[in-house]
C-alpha cells in the first residue's frame, strides 16, 4: 500500500496537518491516530514515523529511500514498533522502549520514533510506564501511538497526544475499486469489512491466513444449514485443521461474527452484508436456535484467542453453545 498517494488523496486533514507540522518546525512529540475498524491505522503510523527518518521527504516519505526501506524491513534500530492488535501489551514492552530510547540515537539523523499500534490494548502496568515516558520526552523522540476505540484510551494518554482522526471510505466504493484491482466479488465483500482500502484488501485477499479462514468459514455455513451432527463433525475434520495460526483463527470468528449478524437481519427481514451468501446464510438460519445469542457467544470468544487457548477447543466449545438448549 503506497501511502504518499493514499494519505493526500483520501485523508487530507491528517496528510495536511503532518505537512503544516513539518513546515512549521511545530511537530508534537505525541501523536494519536483514531480510526474506526477498517482504516490502515498501523499502516498510517508507520509512514508518519518514516517520515521523520526519511532521507528525501517530499514533504512526507518518499517510500523510496534506504532509510524507509530499512524501515520497513525491521532493520532501522531508532525505530520501534509494538503491535498490539497481536497481543496484550505489557509494562516489560514498554520498558524496553523507554531503556533503548533513553540512550543517544544510533544513526546519524539522531531521531528516534516509536509507534505503538492499538494501545488501548495496554496492561495498567504498562500504561503508566507510558505516561511517565510521554510526560517527559526528549527534543529528538516522537510517539505515534493508534487506537480504534477511544474510549477505551486514558484521557491522560489522549491528552499528552495530539489528535488525527483517519475517515471511513464508503464502503461501496472500497469495494469497487478493489474489483477493479482484480479482487473475487465475494473476497471484496468480505474484506471490506476489517479494511478501508481497496489495496489492504488485494493484499490480504492474497494471504495464506484469510485463505485458510475463508474456507473454513465456508464449510462451517454448509454444515449450519444440515444439521447439529455434521457440524459437530465438520468442525472436527475439516474447520479445525484449517484454523493453525492466530491470524486466520481471527478472520474466522470475525466472518462468523458478521455470518450471524446476517442471519438475525434476514430473519427482521432487512438488508445483510454478504449478498454473495444469501442462499447460504439463509439456509443455515432457519436450522440454527437462537442466532441473537450465539451471536454474542462468538464475539465473546472471539476475545479469547488472544489468551493463548487452544483454538480447536475453543471451536468445539463454540459448537456445544450454538447448539445447547434455550
Amino acid at each position: 500500500m503506497k501511502l504518499k498517494s493514499y494519505l493526500p488523496a483520501k485523508q487530507p486533514l491528517v496528510y495536511r496537518t503532518f505537512q503544516y507540522a513539518l513546515q512549521t518546525g511545530r511537530l508534537a512529540h505525541a501523536y494519536l491516530l483514531v480510526g474506526e475498524a477498517g482504516t490502515p491505522l498501523k499502516e498510517t503510523a508507520i509512514y508518519l514515523a518514516k517520515t521523520l527518518l526519511c532521507d528525501n521527504p517530499s514533504p512526507l516519505a518518499d517510500e523510496a529511500c534506504r532509510t524507509c526501506s530499512r524501515v520497513d524491513n525491521g532493520e532501522y534500530p531508532d525505530f520501534i514498533l509494538v503491535d498490539g492488535s497481536e497481543d496484550k501489551i505489557k509494562k516489560e514492552t514498554v520498558s524496553q522502549i523507554v531503556l533503548s530510547f533513553g540512550q543517544t540515537a544510533l544513526e546519524k539523523k539522531g531521531i528516534m520514533v516509536y509507534v505503538i499500534h492499538e494501545v488501548e490494548n495496554m496492561t495498567p502496568e504498562a500504561i503508566n510506564s507510558l505516561l511517565k515516558f510521554l510526560e517527559e520526552p526528549s527534543s529528538t523522540t516522537y510517539a505515534i501511538l493508534t487506537t480504534r476505540n477511544e474510549a477505551k484510551v486514558l484521557p491522560t494518554i489522549i491528552s499528552r497526544c495530539e489528535k488525527m482522526r483517519l475517515l471511513l471510505e464508503p464502503r461501496k466504493d472500497v469495494i469497487e475499486l478493489a474489483e477493479c484491482n482484480g479482487v473475487p466479488s465475494e473476497d471484496a465483500e468480505i474484506l471490506s469489512y476489517f479494511y478501508n482500502n481497496a489495496d489492504l484488501i488485494a493484499e490480504e485477499a492474497e494471504s495464506e491466513g484469510y485463505s485458510d479462514a475463508k474456507e473454513a468459514f465456508q464449510k462451517t455455513l454448509e454444515a449450519f444449514a444440515e444439521n447439529e451432527d455434521f457440524a459437530r463433525y465438520t468442525t472436527q475434520t475439516e474447520i479445525v485443521p484449517k484454523l493453525t495460526s492466530k491470524q486466520a483463527a481471527r478472520f474466522y470468528f470475525d466472518m462468523l461474527t458478521l455470518a450471524f449478524e446476517d442471519m438475525a437481519a434476514l430473519q427482521r427481514e432487512s438488508p445483510i452484508v454478504l449478498s454473495s451468501y444469501a442462499k447460504i446464510l439463509a439456509s443455515a438460519a432457519k436450522k440454527l436456535p437462537h442466532i441473537d445469542e450465539s451471536l454474542l457467544n462468538v464475539m465473546t470468544l472471539r476475545g479469547q484467542i488472544e489468551t493463548n487457548i487452544n483454538i480447536g477447543l475453543l471451536l468445539l466449545h463454540l459448537m456445544t453453545l450454538i447448539y445447547q438448549e434455550s
